[in-house]
């Protein structure tokens, strides 16, 4: 499976610009012909929390049909990071994942609220899982905060999730975090992380890039820079069986004790 990281710098509380340029780069990423596209977090608004009551996506409307449309335009699967979604009861931080055919194929709003950057103030937690099927392969997406908590990540996993897509904006001044917990949910699960971060700045924060696809043993496939830029990387999914065959963690594990 080819992937294609866009790993965006996102316009402050535009979305206007930010719908034209995730476009013009997902027609750049579909080029290269791969299976799956990624956006990271909240590309159409970036943090402008105190503002989304204006420039929420009424139901993901907008972006649902944007991005369906190129989905089904190029004849590739995009996960397509986050937007900040108005529902009847508030705003929430949802993941769209739509198949080749342009039809979604899952959704997941982000669990873990980040107090840190104020996500608690002004936007509803989600309460599902988020496990999606791609060409017939179970895969989980969550977002940014969310894996700082394994066990979490763990409960997809579980399930025979073989790839797990994180969409997130993440800041520089712990990139060292952002790359040790990835590889570390990787080797845990022994799955494959393909996780996109933004690039650029907001008034308050400077964000990392470094997006990344990890495989089942740690090792890093491909790794981008801090700046804007599509980031390539094949993932082999026997791979996967593969190093879940030779150290059978979940055949292995207590549940029983854990709680």
């Amino acid at each position: 499976m080819k992937i294609a990281l866009i790993q965006l710098d996102i316009a402050f509380g535009n979305p206007e610009v930010n719908y034209a340029a995730a476009e013009r780069k997902i027609r750049e990423a579909a080029a290269g012909n791969p299976d799956c596209i990624i956006l990271p977090e909240l590309w159409t608004t970036g943090y402008d929390l105190t503002r989304l009551d204006e420039i929420a996506d009424h139901g993901g409307r907008t972006a649902g049909t944007l991005i369906s449309g190129l989905a089904r335009e190029y004849g590739i699967n995009i996960v397509a990071g986050s937007v900040a979604v108005r529902q009847d009861t508030g705003i929430t931080n949802s993941m769209f994942v739509f198949d080749r055919t342009g039809a979604p194929a899952g959704q997941y709003s982000k669990l873990h609220l980040f107090k840190l950057m104020d996500e608690h103030l002004y936007l509803l937690p989600g309460s599902a899982k988020g496990l999606f099927k791609l060409d017939g392969t179970l895969c989980a997406g969550l977002i940014c905060y969310d894996i700082r908590f394994p066990e979490w990540v763990r409960v997809h996993m579980a399930e025979g999730a073989e790839v797990l897509f994180i969409s997130a904006e993440w800041p520089l001044p712990r990139l060292s975090h952002w790359r040790a917990l990835l590889i570390s949910r990787a080797i845990e699960n022994q799955c494959y992380v393909v996780a996109c971060n933004r690039s650029g700045s907001d008034p308050a924060n400077i964000f990392g890039g470094h997006s990344m696809i990890i495989d089942p043993w740690g090792e890093i496939v491909s790794e981008a820079s801090g700046s804007e830029e599509i980031l390539s990387g094949e993932i082999d999914l026997a791979r996967v069986r593969e190093v879940r065959g030779q150290i059978p963690v979940f055949s292995d594990r207590r549940p029983e004790l854990y709680l």
